[in-house]
């Protein structure tokens, strides 16, 4: 009896569950460096998004024309503007117009951009042909140029700025989608739900895009720092949010001219706001990309 506990307490004890492949994709992800820099960058700019408004030392809607262009200092940490307004408060606040429209914008891109890519992997035939050819043909055009034509357009809005770069996304993804739909759609698991009778529409959204979710991920990170470089260059050409807004495309809209005046702060702080966050959201995007590859 004792020794055949010990022969089962033996063989439990060697055969460990394997981890599962989420447990397996986030130790990758915590063992990054990469995905852990750019997390911490990242995170840091949510963090001035969310609670920056209660946080700031100054209002940074507040004007002071009889301390304006006043270089950094123990008060005025990133100076003042040209309105007297604090930038690092500015700055801070900033990010939260960063947060409302970039992150939207790659959902949208991410959502249309996979149905559409669904469809084109699994229908294949002169459907792929023609709209392949379409999307070829939107890809050769540069982003911000479609931008600003579809904002001159609709006009500029949040909500525009919000669907105009979605959509402008909508051909890369699509692309990417179909090519792992392509993949995936002459394999077992896909002809045993044809043979079941089961509609197209479910064979693609309940049993081939559980399994392009990685590549899907991976666009949608990469995407996301490309939005956010577009939310600030239509904002810097006045195609974003309005004045009085402490946007950083808009802030350095209204002050790149002063940096020939000797007044630096009101432009480097801006410029290095964007470039920390799109360094931090492709930092996150190499380490996902290295979490989901074989």
């Amino acid at each position: 009896m004792n020794t055949d506990m010990r022969d089962s307490q033996q063989l439990a004890a060697t055969h460990v569950p394997a981890a599962t492949p989420r447990f397996q994709i986030l130790r990758a992800l915590l063992r990054s460096p990469s995905f852990l820099a750019g997390a911490l960058l990242v995170g840091f700019w949510l963090a001035c998004a969310i609670l920056g408004p209660w946080v700031v030392p100054h209002d940074p809607y507040a004007s002071d024309p009889l301390n304006s262009l006043a270089p950094p200092d123990g008060v005025h940490w990133f100076g003042t503007d040209q309105l007297g307004r604090d930038v690092f408060s500015r700055v801070v606040a900033g990010a939260r117009d960063i947060f409302k429209i970039a992150p939207l914008a790659t959902l949208v891109g991410t959502f249309a951009g996979t149905a559409l890519g669904l469809l084109l992997g699994y229908a294949n035939g002169w459907i792929d042909r023609v709209v392949g050819r379409i999307i070829d043909a939107l890809l050769a055009l540069p982003l911000v140029i479609v931008a600003l034509a579809a904002l001159a357009a609709l006009g500029a809005s949040n909500t525009t700025v919000v669907l105009v770069i979605g959509l402008t996304f909508m051909p890369i993804t699509a692309r990417t989608v179909r090519a792992a739909v392509f993949a995936e759609r002459h394999l077992d698991y896909v002809a045993a739900a044809q043979l079941r009778g089961e509609h197209a529409l479910y064979i693609m959204f309940a049993e081939i895009l559980p399994n392009v979710l990685p590549p899907i991920i991976v666009e949608a990170t990469v995407r996301l720092g490309y939005a956010i470089f577009a939310v600030a260059t239509l904002s810097f050409l006045g195609f974003g949010v309005a004045p009085p807004s402490p946007d950083w495309g808009l802030a350095l809209s209204e002050s790149y001219s002063l940096m020939t005046g000797g007044a630096w702060w009101t432009v480097v702080f801006d410029a290095l706001a964007i470039a920390t966050l799109v360094v931090g959201v492709n930092l996150v995007a190499d380490g996902v990309q290295g979490a989901f590859a074989p």
